[in-house]
């Protein structure tokens, strides 16, 4: 008779191998810990990468803002430019408005238009319009490892983003405790948001691994009473990074004198500068004051190609300027002042670098983000493999509903 088998992956946001160097993290359960390298860009493209195996050149998420303005869901969004900025740059009014323009366009995935300055936000489509997480997620149609398991009728748990640690959590146990399950994926994601507000060396987030290792602890205890083996999982999508220098690459751009919407078009994430040339003049002096400044970079077409950011229609930018390590453009579309941890920098950093680790000895573990995909895809096989029958209602509902 088969043995009852679990694969456990549990995405922990931002537990870069740096970081996980630094902390005492079920040093006596793992037995596979190494670093894992990540892509350019920040968790919308890493995400994607993560439960597809491919890079954002494949799978189309790269930034959740790209140049379209014909297509621009955000063409209202112009006359709230002409109330005051003492209302329009508040955080909650922000994020009331775009849960007004996700439910008016139906969206279900990821939806924020963080500080894009509403006279801007005419000249840009949203790129995560749907849950990527359930089917047809995907930009380009891109299958993930849960339309895998849906489609071979493997019995599965997706915990909800949308919720938070402690719930994610206590679903999943529930789940094992029922013994029906042969593969889990446990979303976590608080840790990224206590490094961006104080910065890896808070004592916080030497409190919130210790949480997670007290957590995971009680997880595998209870799993490894309903499964004759359990193999957990624990990966993330990126680092972090202490903010050390604060760039005003706005104001130098600004200064040029060049018109928005009529010589180029500009997103300022929290570490890349991406631009749109609508004419040679304004590409030539564009790129010359770039070159001037020494927090950054314009990364190069060999750069961009290498990490899957190279997109033949340049959706996400002509150009793309990423600063240093340490380096944070202040303000930018993402946020308005100083912000202690951050990541998206160079992928090669150290800051960056991104963990994979089980408490299974692994013989050949995943190199990229992008490898991770296959190991999720034999773990599915080895657990009892596909199931031939289609699901009934009841193990159905084990898999997470689209909201």
């Amino acid at each position: 008779m088969s043995s009852k088998q679990l694969a456990l992956f549990t995405f922990v946001d931002a537990f870069g191998w740096r970081i996980f160097q630094e902390h005492s993290f079920l040093a006596d359960r793992l037995r596979t810990a190494q670093p894992l390298e990540t892509i350019l860009g920040y968790s919308c493209a890493c995400d994607p990468t993560i439960i597809t195996g491919q890079l954002p050149n494949v799978h189309g998420h790269f930034s959740f803002f790209c140049y379209d303005p014909d297509n621009s869901p955000f063409g209202t969004c112009r006359w709230l430019s002409l109330l005051p900025q003492t209302i329009t740059k508040r955080g909650r009014v922000r994020r009331q408005i775009s849960k007004l323009v996700q439910r008016m366009n139906g969206y279900t995935g990821y939806f924020q238009i963080y500080n894009v300055p509403f006279n801007r936000l005419p000249e840009f489509d949203y790129s995560e319009k749907r849950d990527i997480y359930q089917p047809g997620g995907l930009n380009n149609g891109t299958p993930t490892i849960f339309d895998y398991l849906r489609r071979n009728n493997v019995p599965f748990h997706l915990s909800d983003w949308r919720r938070n640690e402690q719930h994610n959590i206590a679903d999943m146990r529930a789940q094992i405790r029922q013994g029906d399950i042969r593969y889990g994926y446990l979303y976590l994601a608080e840790l990224d948001g206590v490094m961006h507000a104080d910065g890896t060396q808070s004592p916080r987030v030497g409190e919130k691994i210790a949480w997670y290792d007290n957590q995971f602890r009680q997880l595998l205890d209870e799993a490894e009473e309903h499964y004759d083996e359990v193999r957990l999982y624990v990966f993330s999508d990126h680092g972090m990074a202490d903010v050390t220098r604060n760039c005003d690459l706005v104001s130098e751009i600004d200064e040029l004198g060049l018109v928005f919407g009529r010589d180029y078009a500009a997103m300022y994430d929290s570490t890349m500068g991406r631009f749109w040339f609508l004419n040679d003049s304004a590409e030539g002096r564009i790129r010359a004051r770039l070159r001037e400044l020494d927090y950054g970079r314009i990364l190069t077409d060999d750069e961009l190609s290498q990490w899957g950011a190279d997109f033949a229609d340049r959706r996400y930018g002509d150009a793309m300027f990423l600063l240093n390590p340490g380096a944070l453009i202040t303000p930018s579309f993402m946020n308005h002042t100083h912000v202690p941890g951050m990541h998206g920098y160079d992928p090669s950093h150290e800051d960056s670098v991104a963990l994979f680790a089980s408490t299974a000895a692994v013989d050949k573990p995943p190199q990229r983000l992008d490898d991770l995909y296959d190991l999720m895809k034999a773990e599915v096989d080895r657990c009892g493999g596909p199931r031939p029958e289609p699901l009934d209602e009841t193990t159905a509902a084990l898999s997470y509903a689209t909201a």
